[in-house]
């Protein structure tokens, strides 16, 4: 229920006139299918919400009525209202009841009253929260963030206009219809597309840029807070007049007519965005129709249907299919022919520098020192003779071979977890489900109890039952189930949980040909937004020339990862073990502190190494640390092999995966919607 006593009035609200707009015609009429308010803290989204219910008409329902019947349709009621007469009626304001994220199952939809049942031995049914949104506004903040499994019960009550609640033995139906209203900041995330489609309007807010009036709103605050009691009274005459005109409204709305030649108009608005599905449609009519109510007309106009159909399409609009690309080069533009005969020689030499010096990389010492690290040639465009210092050769590298990566095209992210187990896990995130040790999450079984305090009901009492004939003689209780230690059964519950994932990525030399780097910063950056959404943690470690380096500690800042990645810097040797070394010393560290995780290393590399940490041949080392590494069973690990299809391929990145006991793919998986099939097929592979 709405617990908050002083409430900010809501004809005092500064701006926001659409946001205000979309809640008046939804109170108006109820068949427009609720609202959704996106935008930034910050920006009065739960101030109008909540002030809405003080400027609606009062209601009438039985005193002592738990499911908030409507009296004027008895045959809905429960027995209760049934057998209750006209004095039992009482007044009261629209209730607003406020869906918190750590609501249960049993909180929202309803469970059965456990007291009396042990006490009385009756079954009686306690009412959730959609009993108490019956006729009301639900209102949840945040709505992005809700469990799954709640959206669901949501989402039912919503286009059913009932709530159906079957769970310890009991089945019960009642009325549910209301109003439901969310809020949410997209930068926290998406919401799901069928919560998303239920409601009927939806509202882009943002903060004011005037400054006069940004100034007055601060006025309007401090005065408010001062003294509210007074500052309410000073706007108590404007809530009137609104409230009215709702109550006018809400009389004049079934004689409303909304002409045939507009219906022409929604179906082309509607067409026009790509709109998927009728309920746009029949969205834009009952709103209109509910805007020409609210102003006083019976009869729809053309600007009606164009104010409130951005309301009804800003979330339902999809983007027009792209034209299909004809592949035939003999229409190419020459000027493009000639870029793609370009690329296509650059290749075919990059491509044949790496096949003439490919043998460096297998075996590096052969003319030389062996503790000294030999470079590959496809690692360097320098001169092969060079009678120079050390130091001198070092700055020529530096200046020829380092270059900066564009960040790639990024993309929508597919769906991948982790696979379920049956450890119990804290946290929060929306990625992979796991069992919960605190109260929230889905109730999934039952199970001995362990003194976490969370009580299965249910099981609890079929434990007891067979035993209470023989426990009444043998006892002296007065209850009507009696209960011993052994009966107690406790709740598992599983919730979604955020991971971490760490990229190990190879940004020598040979990173830099053919836009490999590119495509993979574009892929991890897509990773990024999707872990930020989801509550994921993500490092990113890069090893060249002769160390590795963390680009990006475990961080869910897409701003930090943003100008990490875009500085993140290719060319040099290639320090595979640093790389290695560096990247399970971040795993380890997670693992400490979080021992129950289960972290996924994804190493993006040909294999290729010529520089050592402890003197030993650099792929020989690189091999005998990725086996240590494979000992941690709790880190999952895929390699991703950039190098290219040729006649000579060492398939270097593939004996690395083996010593991993990773997952092996090549790089044409590297593709930005390939990458995450990859670590959904990982997580298939290893569940």
């Amino acid at each position: 229920m709405n617990h908050y006593k002083n409430i900010f009035p809501f004809t005092a609200i500064i701006g926001q006139d659409n946001l205000k707009t979309a809640l008046i015609l939804a109170a108006v009429n109820p068949k427009i299918g609720g609202v959704l308010v996106r935008g930034e803290k910050g920006t009065a989204k739960s101030t109008a919400v909540r002030a809405l219910s003080a400027v609606l008409p009062k209601m009438k329902r039985h005193a002592g009525c738990s499911f908030a019947c409507d009296p004027e349709r008895p045959e809905e009621g429960c027995a209760f209202c049934r057998s209750a007469t006209s004095h039992d009626l009482i007044q009261q304001t629209i209730p607003v009841v406020i869906l918190p994220l750590s609501a249960t199952e049993d909180r929202v939809a309803g469970g059965m009253d456990f007291n009396l049942a042990v006490k009385s031995g009756c079954r009686v049914l306690a009412p959730g929260l959609l009993a108490s949104a019956h006729r009301g506004i639900l209102y949840v903040d945040e709505v992005n963030l809700l469990d799954d499994h709640i959206v669901d019960i949501i989402l039912d009550a919503a286009s059913s206009g009932e709530n159906r609640i079957e769970r310890e033995g009991m089945a019960f139906v009642h009325s549910s219809r209301f109003i439901l209203v969310g809020t949410m900041n997209p930068e926290e995330g998406e919401l799901r597309p069928q919560l998303l489609d239920r409601f009927g309007l939806c509202v882009d807010v943002r903060s004011e840029e005037d400054r006069d009036m940004r100034v007055n709103l601060m006025q309007l605050r401090d005065e408010f807070d001062q003294n509210p009691g007074s500052f309410m009274v000073k706007y108590s005459l404007k809530n009137r007049e609104l409230a009215e005109r709702i109550v006018s409204a809400c009389s004049l709305l079934p004689d409303v007519v909304f002409p045939d030649y507009l219906k022409t108009l929604v179906v082309n608005l509607t067409t026009e965005n790509n709109v998927a599905g009728h309920r746009a449609d029949l969205t834009i009519e009952q709103a209109a129709k509910a805007l020409a109510a609210f102003e006083g007309r019976s009869s729809v106009e053309v600007s009606d249907v164009k104010r409130v159909a951005e309301f009804a399409l800003i979330h339902r609009r999809r983007d027009a299919s792209p034209p299909p690309q004809d592949h035939d080069h003999q229409h190419d533009h020459p000027k493009d022919q000639n870029e793609k005969n370009g690329e296509d020689q650059n290749q075919e030499q990059d491509q044949s520098q790496e096949q003439d010096n490919t043998s460096d990389s297998e075996e590096p010492q052969n003319a030389k020192n062996p503790h000294e690290p030999e470079d590959d040639g496809s690692e360097s465009d320098e001169p092969e003779e060079n009678d120079g210092s050390e130091n001198s050769r070092q700055a020529e590298r530096q200046s020829v071979k380092d270059t900066i990566a564009e960040v790639g095209e990024t993309f929508k992210v597919k769906k991948f977890s982790s696979t379920k187990d049956r450890i119990f896990r804290k946290g929060s995130g929306r990625r992979s489900r796991s069992r919960t040790a605190t109260k929230q999450g889905r109730y999934v079984k039952s199970a001995d109890n362990k003194g976490r305090g969370d009580i299965a009901f249910d099981a609890t009492l079929r434990a007891a039952a067979p035993y209470q004939i023989q426990r009444k003689i043998t006892g002296d209780s007065h209850l009507a189930v009696v209960l011993t230690a052994q009966d107690i059964r406790e709740k598992i519950r599983e919730k979604r949980i955020g991971n971490f994932l760490l990229f190990v990525v190879d940004a020598s030399g040979s990173m830099g040909a053919r836009g490999r780097m590119a495509a993979s910063k574009g892929a991890i950056m897509s990773l990024l937004l999707d872990a930020y959404q989801k509550r994921d943690k993500v490092a990113l470690v890069s090893f060249r020339r002769d160390e590795a380096v963390v680009n990006l500690p475990p961080t869910s800042s897409i701003e930090l990862a943003a100008r990490m990645l875009k500085d993140m810097p290719v060319g040099g040797k290639t320090p595979l073990s640093s790389g290695l070394i560096k990247g399970f010393d971040l795993i380890r560290n997670h693992l400490i502190r979080e021992p129950d995780a289960r972290p996924m290393m994804i190493l993006i590399t040909d294999g290729r190494a010529n520089v050592s940490m402890t003197g030993e041949k650099p792929l020989p080392e690189a091999l005998s640390f990725a086996l240590k590494i494979a000992t941690e069973e709790r880190l999952t690990t895929l390699v991703v092999d950039p190098e290219n299809q040729g006649p000579v391929t060492f398939g270097l990145a593939r004996k690395l995966a083996e010593s991993l006991t990773a997952t092996y793919f090549k790089i044409d998986d590297l593709k930005a919607d390939r990458l995450i099939d990859i670590i959904k097929e990982k997580q298939m592979l290893t569940g």
